[in-house]
């Protein structure tokens, strides 16, 4: 990842590979912090004001239609965007009896997915933590299918203008991938803990049913 983004990475990376991401795991995030920097974040935004980390929502994602205005996010959105590398993700939809069907969705070309991201520093001394969201919009229409939101997923072209490093517009590349950048399947509902692990997360199911 240090040179597929060419960033300097920090010394406390998270391990992985992790199959199985939950809010509040650390994560991998690149910024522009005097040139690009890959360093460790907490999936859990949190806003300033928050005396404690959970004195609040968990503010894991932002949406891109109102990020800009929203107190928690506003400045974020403009002064400390990030990127958030990943192989695939997770979405869920429902039975009639309500029980949760999870599909993994990745890139179609199988190339790393990248999130748009902002971030913050929370805390001061031991406490201190820096923290990240995604940014989300409204699904395309393949992922419509399985959920109306997903996440905002950069082309490579679009990562300097997200960072800051090309000049302004980064407003612009809030979309919806196009309908054809993504793929998904069914896998097992054993994701469905967050005690779950290991690469079994990720394999098709052979009866989707």
């Amino acid at each position: 990842m240090s040179q597929l983004f060419s960033a300097r990475p920090a010394n406390d990376l998270p391990e992985t590979p992790n199959f199985n991401v939950c809010p509040t795991n650390r994560v991998h995030v690149i910024l522009n912090d005097d040139g690009r920097k890959l360093q460790a974040m907490r999936w859990g935004f949190i806003p300033k004001w928050y005396k404690k980390p959970n004195d609040g929502p968990l503010l894991i994602n932002a949406r891109g239609e109102t990020i800009a205005e929203k107190p928690a996010f506003r400045d974020a959105c403009r002064q400390r965007r990030c990127l958030i590398p990943t192989t695939g993700f997770y979405e869920w939809t429902k039975t009639p009896e309500g029980e949760r069907l999870p599909w993994y969705i990745h890139r179609a070309d199988q190339a790393p997915m990248v999130f748009a991201g902002v971030w913050q520093t929370w805390g001061t001394a031991e406490d201190r933590v820096d923290t990240c969201a995604i940014v989300t919009t409204a699904a395309n229409d393949p992922m419509a299918k399985i959920h109306k939101r997903m996440p905002v997923v950069l082309e490579p072209d679009e990562w300097a203008k997200w960072l800051g490093e090309d000049g302004k517009g980064a407003a612009t590349l809030m979309n919806a991938a196009a309908d054809d950048a993504l793929d998904y399947y069914r896998v097992d509902r054993a994701v469905n803990s967050n005690r779950a692990a290991g690469p079994q997360l990720i394999l098709p199911l052979d009866d989707p049913r």
